[in-house]
């Protein structure tokens, strides 16, 4: 099955928004065994909206489209491709009593222009939006099939994943399972090197490398008659990419290096306290998107000036005078202090220069991080800059993931009880 991706919205021509859409359903398209060959975006005009569907159904077995299914008069696209494929707009009661209870719920007046999402092609597979007020739409015509999600990712995506997915399932006649093996400390192609071999030559389970700010995921898919097949397809491919990249790999389907540092904080009964100046709380920041962080995290200290390190942190004044506030020796004491002021068994400490221009005649991107435990101190120096221009973000970002990693490899050198989880 040959699939393709049209999203639907002038503000995406125009760059007022980022097109994560597109991104999501290549690699959720991709996990199922379709080939995307061509991703277009168009703006809400009805002509030009028409050619791009004509265009896509005339090269593809599936399109699925984004945006446009809005209650105003611009939101066209459901009305577009129902009269590509040549079927007419039903009421759909379902569809409208989960909209009216939306309202309800959220304490909103339901505007008069909001019946017409409730209207769907007669015949069609019409997805219930848990999310938001428009339902997504299957619908199915001389071997075609177009598939309309709402453009919001806080819906789309849950919308994909809990109905969409598996009615792709059906039509493949296959289940799909992927895994997501995280990889911190090497880069894309430094991975794809090490595994080159397995991604060439093998088509069930297949690996590909994505790659993030600072870290790569490898997906490995593998297609079955069921999820136990599938899953059992897997585990030996998993574990040859643990046996070669076994430095690297941080975890399985963790979700985020966050979720890993917070899970094995969690799962040991430890806790850890940080320290940050470059960073500005971001370390903290992460560690508290968690859910069940509180059972971690004592204390996010920022200590943006050399008193403040010294006043909170009891950093030695002669260490920052000697050496200044960005070197190793004080990134080992902000460690340490954090840790022993707040009770934590874990420090960990951020201080560097992220710019955009130098600091104490020390270069943008040089950065230390600084970890602190009873059983494993370590600071680490990082040149983290590229020297492309103003990377204060993307510095930040890195020294913050390279934080988070010291704190999870801290915990993972603790031995897990026998009845954590």
């Amino acid at each position: 099955m040959t699939g393709e991706i049209l999203c639907v919205g002038t503000e995406l021509l125009l760059g007022d928004i980022i097109n994560t859409n597109a991104a999501f359903l290549a690699r959720e398209l991709a996990a199922l065994g379709i080939g995307v060959y061509h991703q277009t975006v168009v703006g809400d005009n009805g002509g030009r909206l028409k050619e791009a569907v004509a265009l896509a159904l005339s090269r593809c077995d599936l399109l699925v489209m984004t945006g446009g299914l809005g209650p105003t008069y611009d939101d066209i696209t459901k009305e577009t491709a129902a009269e590509a494929l040549g079927q007419k707009l039903v009421w759909n009661q379902e569809a409208y009593d989960r909209m009216a209870a939306y309202f309800d719920c959220t304490g909103r007046v339901m505007s008069e222009n909001n019946r017409k999402q409730a209207t769907a092609p007669e015949g069609a597979v019409v997805f219930q939006n848990e999310n938001g007020t428009a339902p997504g739409i299957a619908m199915e015509s001389s071997g075609k099939i177009v598939v309309l999600l709402p453009g919001p990712p806080s819906e789309m995506e849950p919308m994909f994943y809990g109905q969409v997915r598996p009615y792709l399932e059906g039509k493949t006649g296959q289940t799909f399972f992927s895994r997501t093996v995280h990889l911190f400390g090497i880069g894309e192609s430094a991975a794809e090197e090490k595994l080159r071999d397995l991604m060439e030559a093998s088509l069930n389970p297949t690996v590909a490398p994505y790659a993030k700010t600072g870290e790569v995921l490898l997906r490995v898919t593998a297609a079955a008659p069921d999820k136990s097949q599938a899953q059992a397809l897997l585990t030996p491919m998993i574990r040859e990419i643990r046996q070669r990249l076994g430095q690297y790999v941080y975890g399985v389907d963790v979700g985020t290096l966050q979720k890993a540092a917070v899970l094995a904080l969690v799962e040991r009964g430890l806790t850890v306290s940080t320290a940050e100046s470059c960073t500005g709380g971001g370390v903290a920041k992460r560690i508290t998107e968690v859910p069940g962080s509180s059972a971690a995290l004592k204390a996010g200290i920022c200590t943006y000036t050399n008193e403040m390190k010294t006043a909170l942190l009891g950093v030695d004044t002669n260490t920052l005078e000697v050496h200044g506030a960005v070197s190793a020796q004080t990134a080992l004491e902000m460690a340490q202090g954090a840790r022993r002021r707040t009770g934590a068994q874990i420090g960990v400490s951020v201080t560097g220069v992220a710019g955009p221009q130098p600091s104490e005649g020390k270069p943008v991107g040089l950065v230390y991080v600084g970890i602190s435990s009873p059983w494993w101190e370590d600071v680490k120096e990082l040149h983290l800059a590229r020297g492309s221009g103003n990377e204060r973000e993307r510095v930040r970002h890195l020294a913050e993931n390279h934080a988070l990693y010291a704190v999870l490899q801290a915990a993972l050198k603790v031995k897990k009880p026998p009845d954590a989880p």
